[in-house]
């Protein structure tokens, strides 16, 4: 089934079917930790286990991977690894994790978003196995594949075995957008060359990985040699958006707490970066509410219409912040299926020259261009805006796009594990 149309007026109606969607479906979806208990946990029997998930890595009841695995007889759990946002999600984007004692189990946990990206090998030298249990979003700068990956590095040069517990792209595995990562954008907002929304589940990204030369940081005789398992799910197929497969959203991370704000990240991410639109953080609306200072509501809703933006309308809508009223323009999703959803983001960008009186993009600082291109992951695009400003062509880039995200798809089919 597609999104249904969201507003701020039918908002609620649509959580309610969301709501009442898991007790219809729930039992015809299994996640890699439901495949992997059903299996009585086969490839961790008799090994030392460390775990890599966050709130998020639940099966398919909303019981914690981390609960699934202590409470197998068969399964010896010895450590916990955390990334952004900490092992609970009580971190905020940005902010260091430090290594701890886990005050439910009594496990270490050992932080890959602090003083680490990757597992040391100290940490390492505590397993025999990582497990990986994430919940992505399907898009590129989302950082938990990121941090699957070089979990996945260090794990393959200590010799330990990687086990990924597959989970569903919530944008479906049929919906492919945006640009692809230029060379030399490489990082952790980047780890993967794939276009902005790619199209594939955290397990296929793995399998990607371990099976092309150069998007890992190991030579390839290591990259050969590492063990890679990828436990599957079952009844998920690559139609199936987020409320076709019957499960409850668990919040990945503070700004994304619902399954709108997950498919707003993919549209709105990009374009509020730099520039000067704002996309609803902090509102109950994030990724999804736009605002820019100087301009009313109105003139925003009507210069997004008049740009035609296939698969999506606009409305008005009243919100507060800390019980003060303000409105914003709501991003609805009217048609999923002709949505390409990063281009919104490039015409945001636009509006911002044309709406400041010096082009931002032009005046940015080195860092900040910097970090713009690594996570939309074209040089190209840059130099277009940075010299047109409020005239670069949208259109062609899109265009342009969505050729290399349809060439892409196709080669990206050999690590599908789902037709």
């Amino acid at each position: 089934m597609a999104f249904l149309r969201t507003s701020g007026r039918c908002f609620l109606p649509w959580l309610l079917v969301l709501l009442f969607v898991p007790s219809m479906m729930a039992a015809r979806i299994g996640l890699g930790i439901d495949t992997l208990q059903s299996r009585d946990f086969d490839v961790l029997q008799g090994k030392r286990v460390g775990l890599l998930t966050h709130p998020a890595g639940v099966n398919r009841f909303g019981r914690s991977t981390i609960d699934v695995l202590r409470q197998a007889p068969s399964v010896n759990l010895v450590a916990l690894f955390s990334l952004e946002h900490g092992i609970y999600g009580d971190k905020a984007a940005n902010e260091a994790v430090q290594d701890s004692k886990d005050p439910r189990t009594g496990l270490p946990v050992y932080s890959l978003y602090g003083k680490y990206r990757h597992p040391t090998p100290e940490m390492l030298d505590q397993i025999d196995v990582m497990v990986v249990d994430l919940q992505d979003l399907g898009v590129r700068s989302y950082t938990f594949a990121s941090a699957m990956r070089y979990a996945m590095e260090s794990c393959f040069e200590a010799g330990v075995e990687v086990v990924v517990l597959d989970r569903p792209n919530p944008l479906g595995g049929l919906k492919v957008d945006g640009p692809m990562l230029d060379e030399g954008l490489e990082s952790y907002v980047g780890a993967f060359p794939v276009p902005y929304v790619h199209g594939l589940t955290i397990g296929e990204l793995a399998r990607m990985a371990k099976d092309v030369p150069g998007i890992m940081e190991v030579d390839d005789e290591v990259r050969r040699r590492g063990q890679l398992t990828i436990v599957p799910m079952t009844g998920w197929r690559r139609s199936m958006m987020w409320p076709d497969t019957g499960l409850e959203w668990v919040a990945t991370s503070p700004a994304v707490p619902d399954l709108s704000a997950a498919m707003g990240y993919s549209m709105t991410g990009l374009g509020c970066q730099l520039g000067g639109f704002k996309h609803g953080f902090g509102t109950k609306y994030p990724f999804r509410l736009l605002q820019f200072s100087g301009r009313k509501p109105e003139e925003i809703e009507a210069a997004l219409e008049a740009r035609h933006i296939p698969g999506l309308d606009f409305e008005v809508v009243p919100f507060e912040v800390k019980g003060k009223p303000h409105r914003g323009v709501y991003v609805m999703v009217s048609d999923w299926q002709k949505l390409r959803p990063t281009e919104i983001s490039f015409h945001l960008m636009v509006l911002a020259a044309a709406w400041n009186r010096n082009n931002p993009f032009a005046a940015a600082s080195d860092a900040d261009q910097l970090l713009f291109n690594k996570h939309v992951g074209s040089y190209a695009w840059w130099n277009e805006l940075e010299q047109k400003g409020a005239q670069a062509d949208v259109d062609r880039f899109v265009r342009q796009w969505a050729q290399q995200a349809k060439a892409f798809q196709q080669q990206s089919r050999r690590w599908w594990l789902y037709r």
